[in-house]
This record gives C-alpha cells, sequence and structure tokens, in this order.
C-alpha cells in the first residue's frame, strides 16, 4: 500500500464526524502546499509495539541531533485521538511560539508547544488554525 493509501485507509477506518474534519483538514492542508512530501506513521515501534497513534504527515525538515546525526520529519501532522484531534506544527524552537501566537485566537483548542487539540473543527476558528499551518510548512 503505498502512502496515499495508507492515508486514505486511516482515514475512512475513522468515525464519522473525526472522518470528516480529518478530509477537511488534509484538503485544507494540501490547498496551501499541494506538492508536499506525505508521510504516514502507523503508531508501531520497530518491535510492531503501538507507541502513538497513528498519524499522517506533510512537508519535511531535517532534524539536526547534538551527536552529528540527522533525520529527516515531517512539518505538520494530523492524528485522530481519543478527545478528538490534534495537529502538530514541528521544528518550533520556542515551546511558548504556538500558543501566544495562536492560543487565544483559536477557540475552544488546547495548545502545548507543537500541538493543537481540538474537539471538532465547529469549535474552533479554521481561519487562526489555516495561519498556524501556513507557518509550520513555511508558506506564510
Amino acid at each position: 500500500m503505498d502512502i496515499q493509501e495508507q492515508i486514505d485507509s486511516y482515514i475512512q477506518s475513522q468515525p464519522e464526524a473525526k472522518r470528516t474534519d480529518l478530509l477537511a483538514l488534509h484538503s485544507l492542508v494540501l490547498g496551501i502546499k499541494p506538492d508536499c512530501k506525505l508521510w504516514f506513521l502507523n503508531g508501531k515501534n520497530e518491535e510492531g509495539k503501538i507507541v502513538s497513534n497513528p498519524n499522517i504527515g506533510y512537508g519535511f525538515y531535517t532534524i539536526q541531533y547534538v551527536d552529528g546525526k540527522t533525520k529527516e520529519f515531517y512539518q505538520v501532522g494530523l492524528s485522530a485521538n481519543t478527545s478528538g484531534i490534534s495537529v502538530y506544527i514541528m521544528g518550533i524552537e520556542d515551546k511558548k511560539f504556538l500558543s501566544e501566537t495562536y492560543g487565544k485566537k483559536l477557540g475552544k483548542a488546547s495548545v502545548t508547544g507543537y500541538c493543537i487539540k481540538f474537539k471538532t473543527l465547529k469549535d474552533i476558528h479554521l481561519n487562526t488554525l489555516k495561519d498556524a499551518i501556513r507557518f509550520g510548512l513555511g508558506t506564510e
């Protein structure tokens, strides 16, 4: 199964409300950066043990470790969770940036150093979320 098929299968496996919101968010991100690299992480580690929720990634950046090693990872991610949906904005040095820049304008969402979590799209201000995603993808 290729990455797009994995993404489609993941989205279709969600309950109706989350499926609709994930489809809308997937389209929104691709509308912002249509040719970005797509990722699908199934949430399992090398041993096949579940260590996180599956997530869809968009774009890429290179993480530089102190030992000189590098790793490529996505810039923006989407994931369904038990309480709703998480949008990950990766690679931000300042862990207060997301909450200080977008937190008060998002609506009913919790914002951490790299994660915006909300129950449904109707609970948040979509234009503010778009701005955060544009920032994450480097297209602002």
